[in-house]
This record gives C-alpha cells, structure tokens and sequence, in this order.
C-alpha cells in the first residue's frame, strides 16, 4: 500500500524507547490469527447450528478480538451475537464448550497454521528496530499472546528486542489486557523509561487505546487495512501505513576538531 502521509520522526531528544506490538506490526500473523478465529468460529456456528452472523476475518476480527488476550477475545465476539457461555478454566480441553476452550482450540487451530506456512516479518519493521537500536533506543516487543516467543524464535528476530511482555507474563503478574494499558507500561518499566519518553507502535485499536490512556509520548497507529480514521479516533497521535514511513533521527555528535584538546586529555588517561 503506497501513502501520501508525512513521515513520522522519532528523536533521542524526546524519546527514550520504542515499545512494539508484534502481530500485524513486526509479525505478519495477523492474518494467521483471523484466519484461526474464522475457522473456530465458523466450525462452532455448524457444531452448535446457529443461525448468527458468521465471524468477519475483517470487521469482526478488529472490533471484538485483535490485540486482546485470547479468552477475553472470545467472550467479546460471543457477546456481540448474544451468546453466553460459561468461563471455564484454561486448563479445558479444546472441544469444551466454554470460553477457555474455544479459546484454547483457537490456540491449536493457530499453531498449526503457523507450523503448515511458517512466519513471515515485515522486513520494514526488523529494519526499523535495528535503526533504533544503533540510534540507542531501548526497545521492547509486547503481545497479548502466550505464543509470542515461540513466534519470535520461529521467525529468528528475538534478539533485536531488550525486552518482551507477552501472555505469560501478563498472567504470571495479573496484568490487564488491552485496551489496559497495563502491558505497555510494565514494557516501559522494564526497559527503565518514562511512559511520557516512550513511543508505542500498534496496529490494534485496542493498542492504540492502551497507548493513549497509558500516557505515551507518541502512539504510532499502524493501518495494515484501511482503518486509519479508527486508529486516530482510539488514540493513534500519528498513523501509518508501513513502517518505513518513520524516521528515526540518529544522535549527532559534536564536530571533533572542535573538542580536540578534550579527546587529547580523555587518550591520555
């Protein structure tokens, strides 16, 4: 997709770190993931013989379930067909008919979509990240999945991140799904910065809503299909539509011949 918007700078002098979603932003799985909810969802409706509307990989996949932790996806998407099912426990076995067990078969459908097709990144973004690496930004990747390291390791691009929130550890310490900016703040932590210095790029409206009630200094909306004007009305300070639209200003060093006697003094210490 080609854009005509001006491109996003990002500077040393106003930012300390930038936090990135991964699916859809650094990964392509987001796709995998709609594909994974349409086939639960579709297999569920034939199993149960609704007569609801069927799950939409596009509207439906952005409004009840991206960038939200998998149960609560589930619940949410139920709800806007008026279905009510009991919770369950994570432990439940995916042909249980509860919230944690379609959400643990979505988890199995999704694997092995990823196991069949492997993972694809957005070479734009792992450009970006190794950028702001050499600028000397800190940087962390965050998701809402538990399968998020496995993803990362799989598309050989974990080392290009200082830090990692995903699933597990949001579980491990009780943190609140998007659109809580709970996830995003614990990233911010991690790496020793400010929210205010800190720069969030998502491509969820969820995200962005997570980014702009957590106080970020810069939420960075990424429009992967065509959601531009929703991204902005959830939170999104600036929008995208791939990541080699942001700029990132390396920090500029002082002329040498100008501090010459200092460089003399500092070699012959």
């Amino acid at each position: 997709m080609t854009s005509a918007r001006e491109p996003v700078h990002i500077s040393r002098s106003r930012y300390d770190a930038v936090i990135f979603d991964m699916d859809g932003v650094i990964t392509r799985t987001a796709r995998v993931h709609a594909a994974a909810w349409k086939a639960l969802f579709d297999e569920y409706r034939e199993q149960t013989g609704g007569n609801w509307t069927p799950f939409d990989p596009q509207d439906d996949y952005l409004q009840y379930v991206d960038g939200k932790p998998r149960y609560d996806g589930v619940r949410s998407f139920l709800e806007s067909r008026n279905i009510q099912l009991p919770y369950g426990s994570p432990d439940d076995a995916p042909d249980q008919e509860t919230v944690c067990g379609l959400g643990n078969r979505k988890n199995r459908l999704f694997r092995d979509m990823l196991n069949q097709k492997g993972v694809e990144v957005y070479e734009s973004g792992v450009e970006l990240v190794k950028k702001l690496k050499q600028a000397g930004f800190r940087t962390a990747v965050i998701s809402s999945s538990k399968n998020c390291r496995f993803v990362l390791k799989a598309a050989g691009i974990e080392h290009l991140f200082h830090e990692r929130v995903d699933g597990v550890i949001s579980e491990e310490l009780g943190l609140k799904g998007k659109p809580d900016p709970d996830i995003f703040l614990e990233a911010a932590r991690r790496l020793s910065t400010a929210p205010g210095r800190s720069v969030v790029v998502e491509d969820a409206l969820a995200g962005t809503r997570a980014g702009q009630s957590g106080h970020f200094g810069l939420v960075i909306g990424v429009d992967r299909s065509d959601h531009a004007r929703e991204l902005r009305k959830s939170g999104a300070d600036r929008v995208v539509s791939d990541l080699s639209e942001i700029r990132v200003e390396m920090p500029q060093l002082p002329p040498a011949l100008d501090h010459l006697h200092e460089i003399a003094d500092q070699a012959k210490d």
